[in-house]
């Protein structure tokens, strides 16, 4: 690894720029003081995502759980008509 002061990478920013591409890691340095390394771009494709830790249940969970209207004690505290102590 090699250490350049952020002074010269400034004035040979192409120059480190294609070293870091063919491979080599740079630390820029303020002073005698490391602050920042230049590093190779890793894969950039995009990360695709599976369905996650509830994917058994895709499926499963029938429809009229989602689109049933609410029984009317539960649209009530939603609607604030209870209060936090479980009063009318």
């Amino acid at each position: 690894m090699t250490t350049v002061t952020i002074h010269k990478a400034k004035t040979e920013l192409s120059k480190l720029i294609a070293r870091v591409e063919a491979g080599e890691e740079i630390i820029l340095a303020r002073g005698d003081k490391p602050v920042a390394r230049l590093v190779p771009m890793t894969d950039t494709k995009p990360v695709i995502r599976g369905a996650g830790s509830l994917a058994h249940l895709l499926g499963k969970i029938p429809d009229s759980f989602f689109f049933d209207p609410l029984p009317d004690d539960e649209l009530e505290a939603w609607e604030g008509k209870y209060s936090f102590d479980g009063e009318k």
